[in-house]
């Protein structure tokens, strides 16, 4: 049997804390809430602010299987639901035709059965073992086509699939539900009406540095105060792309595989790649801007 689910906003905050997740109150609201009430999760915000990393963290503290479904454009119900074994139906055929078998209409219902059936994720995850339902991830959702999210609406209202040649599959313990969205697009109302629904911002100075000592220990106080005190100003300018969570620990793991403990003009150039991402915000913060922000923080830090 998997753990038991938390009690209060609490516990979810010291379930999510073992797999060294820092979650402010909101968040731990909401997650909590979606487990107690069996609703799905609606995760949007900003690329690398700890999204998708709470379906992972829910799978390994709560001991259960992670199916995960990554969207994309294009994304369809053989990619994402279930599609026929068309190989193996094939060979059924050839073998009831050299056996001498005359009924179509038995062979049909044969070929067209679960032995037949390719399960993808949705499916797996509604066909979950009792008492250890698994945390399905539908992640980046706004990558897909309307069509696809409309054909959603019924996974996550009754959490159940219908194929046309069996009928309908439903689960028996419905899983834990994490949808994830970057809003490249709106989703449509009818989605996020099924789902609870939380912004995940970027963290404050505070709660990113607890988050450095837990992911990146191997950073020196200093440097992960460095780190910190540059990062939040960076996500003040009008850059491209703002740097994430995920984006602040790659570069203190990158500044300690280089054995530094304070960060200097010369060190913030050759090492800008680990923290943006496109050449013109890189452009823009090296050399002189990086050197005055870096006053800044020193005077901040001490």
């Amino acid at each position: 049997m998997s753990p038991p689910l938390p009690v209060s906003i609490d516990e979810t905050i010291d379930l999510l804390a073992r797999a060294d997740y820092v979650a402010e109150r909101g968040l731990a609201t909401a997650v909590f809430l979606a487990l107690r009430m069996g609703r799905p999760l609606f995760l949007e915000g900003e690329a690398g602010v700890g999204k998708t990393e709470i379906a992972k963290v829910l799978a390994q503290t709560l001991d259960r299987r992670l199916v995960r479904l990554q969207c994309y454009e294009g994304l369809d119900i053989a990619s994402a639901v279930y599609e026929w074994n068309y190989t193996r139906q094939m060979i059924e055929i050839r073998l009831a035709e050299a056996e001498g078998v005359k009924s179509r209409e038995g062979l049909s219902q044969d070929i067209f059965s679960e032995r037949f059936l390719i399960r993808r994720p949705l499916l797996q995850a509604l066909e979950g073992d009792i008492g250890a339902a698994p945390v399905l991830l539908i992640d980046e959702l706004d990558r897909t086509d309307e069509p696809f999210e409309a054909y959603l609406l019924e996974v996550l209202s009754d959490f159940q699939v219908t194929i046309p040649e069996i009928g309908t599959i439903r689960a028996q313990q419905p899983p834990i539900v994490v949808i994830t969205s970057n809003r490249t697009r709106e989703i449509h109302d009818a989605v996020k009406r099924r789902c609870l629904y939380h912004w995940v911002d970027y963290p404050d100075a505070q709660r990113e540095l607890d988050i450095l000592r837990r992911k990146a220990p191997g950073a020196s106080d200093r440097l992960s105060r460095e780190v910190v005190a540059f990062v939040q100003r960076l996500r003040s300018m009008d850059l491209f792309k703002l740097p994430g969570v995920a984006e602040t620990i790659d570069w203190s793991k990158a500044l300690v595989a280089l054995d530094r403990v304070a960060l200097d003009p010369n060190l913030i150039d050759d090492t800008l790649g680990a923290l943006l991402k496109y050449q013109d915000d890189i452009a823009r913060v090296k050399g002189s801007e990086a050197a005055r922000i870096l006053s800044e923080v020193r005077a901040e830090v001490g």
